[in-house]
């Protein structure tokens, strides 16, 4: 098993910055990928960023090109999710993931953490 915590997230003001962070812990060497998901309320949960634990591959969404920036440190076993230019349309319970296949489905991540909540203000 894969735990995950989730942490950073806030209240914001429209154009404002946040980093979340993930510390993983546990089967760490069985997710070689890891990512970040994102559910708004009335709305499906979608994919953000993911990140290849060995290669360091990236993948984004549209909606986070540009202004987020996924990224993770191996030897604490914590990923991270820098994002940038925040908009209200970012509020959503962040949550991380880890699993096998970089994938924006969310069938392909076996471990979610709690979540963390980013509320951007206009």
């Amino acid at each position: 098993q894969v735990q995950l915590v989730e942490s950073g997230g806030g209240l914001v003001q429209a154009g404002g910055s946040l980093r979340l962070s993930c510390a993983a812990s546990g089967r760490t060497f069985s997710s070689y990928v890891m990512g970040w998901f994102r559910q708004a309320p009335g709305k499906e949960r979608e994919f953000v960023a993911g990140i290849g634990r060995i290669d360091s591959r990236t993948y984004y969404a549209d909606s986070a090109k540009g202004r987020f920036t996924i990224s993770i440190d191996n030897a604490k076993n914590t990923l991270y999710l820098q994002m940038n230019s925040l908009e209200p349309e970012d509020t959503a319970m962040y949550y991380c993931v880890g699993g096998v296949i970089m994938s924006p489905s969310r069938a392909a991540y076996n471990y979610w953490g709690q979540g963390t909540q980013v509320t951007v203000s206009s």
